[in-house]
Parts: C-alpha cells; structure tokens; sequence
C-alpha cells in the first residue's frame, strides 16, 4: 500500500507510531485481524514492523554483513560461561544470514556481502537497508521516501526490490511523493491530509490526478476530479 500526501500530511509520525517510537494517543492497531498493542520498538519488532527510514540507518565502515545484522548479532556457541556481550561474534553465521535476506530479494548488483558500505550506490544502500528489514523476520515493511535521493538506474533497481519484497508475502508500505513510483508498485493508495485519511483507492481504478485532488482538496475535491 502507498501512503501519501501533502509535506505535513502525517506520514512520517504515523509511520513512527506504527514502528513505537512515537505513541499514539487514540485509535487502534490490528494486525491479521487481531488487535495489537505498540508501546516502544520493541513490541513493533516483536510483532514483525519494520521501517526503512529514509537516511537508511547504515553504517558505512562496517561491511553489508555486519549492517544486516546490527544490534543482533550472532555469537559463536560455546561461550557461556561468559556474558552474552563478551562473547566473540560468529562471523561465519552473519555472513550466511546476510546471503540468504540477500539472495531473498534477488539483489544481482551486489558482489559481496563483505564489500564495505561506504564504497556501494544509493540503489545499492537501500536495497540494503531493505534487506535488513527481511531478515529481522518481518512481516510488515515499511519504506519512507525510497527513491527520494537516487539517479533513474538506482530508482528502477529499488523499485524491483520493493515488488520481490511484495511477492515474499511481506505487507509493504511505500511513503513517495513520486506518483509514477506510486503506480508501479502499489495495490492501494491511502491518502492522508492534515493528519487524517482522506480515501484509500484501489490503484487500477485511480489516476494520479485523482490521487493529487484527494491530498490537495479533500475527497470531495478528488470526486470533482473523477
């Protein structure tokens, strides 16, 4: 599902309510049809939210390995007598859970997971970034502004990423302000303007000019123009 509208529209707080770092003083959450409770990170992470911010949250000297598996990392078994943080890290064990959340996605334009971070492009970082979210056995992904900073070549590589991540049976949900983007990749469009949803619109039965009168006007504007 695409999420849109205007700058101040609400997209990025409701997506950081969705993930807890933000929380909500009203409304309520269900997830496959249940109702949930989102108090911090931790209960998103725990539910399966999670979100790509838009500066990606990579670390650039460390390799792609190390980035997919930052914050949990493996340590090698047979450490116990020591505490958990003081136990070496199993490299061998990141580097085959970073392969497989890559070769999950079908990233063809990576070489290694053990290239530096700081060396790769912007379409390479995101697909990254995205990766990370796949392998922290997520159900819902969220993406703010994916394609916001990349050249044409690296838009179309994340937009590929963003539809395998879709036919993984992940629930996505793309932030743009780019309708061509919005089209390809979406199912639906939920438009959002000062702070609350205007419609939600099934993609094949919808125009982008349709789309821009709900975020600028209302609903009733988006009737106008249909």
């Amino acid at each position: 599902m695409a999420l849109v509208g205007d700058n101040g529209a609400g997209k990025s707080t409701l997506m950081k309510v969705f993930a807890g770092a933000h929380i909500a003083e009203e409304g309520r959450f269900f997830l496959d049809g249940n109702e949930v409770t989102i108090g911090n990170p931790q209960d998103a992470t725990a539910l399966g939210i999670q979100i790509v911010y838009q500066d990606l949250a990579l670390c650039e000297n460390l390799d792609v390995a190390a980035n997919l598996s930052l914050g949990a990392e493996p340590v090698k078994p047979g450490w116990g007598f020591i505490p958990r943080i003081l136990r070496p890290l199993d490299d061998l064990q990141m580097e085959v859970t970073a392969k497989k959340a890559i070769d999950s996605l079908e990233v063809r334009t990576l070489q290694s997971v053990r290239a530096k971070v700081g060396g790769l492009s912007g379409g390479q970082r995101q697909a990254i970034a995205i990766a990370r979210a796949v392998g922290a056995k997520s159900s819902v992904v969220m993406l703010d502004e994916p394609t916001a900073a990349l050249g044409v070549a690296q838009t179309r590589q994340v937009l590929e990423v963003v539809k395998r991540l879709r036919d993984t049976n992940h629930a996505v949900v793309y932030i743009s302000h780019n309708m061509r983007d919005i089209f390809e990749v979406s199912d639906r469009i939920c438009v959002l303007r000062h702070g609350g949803n205007v419609a939600t619109f099934t993609t094949a039965e919808t125009d982008p000019d349709e789309i821009v009168a709900a975020m600028t006007r209302g609903l009733d504007g988006a009737k106008t123009a249909a």
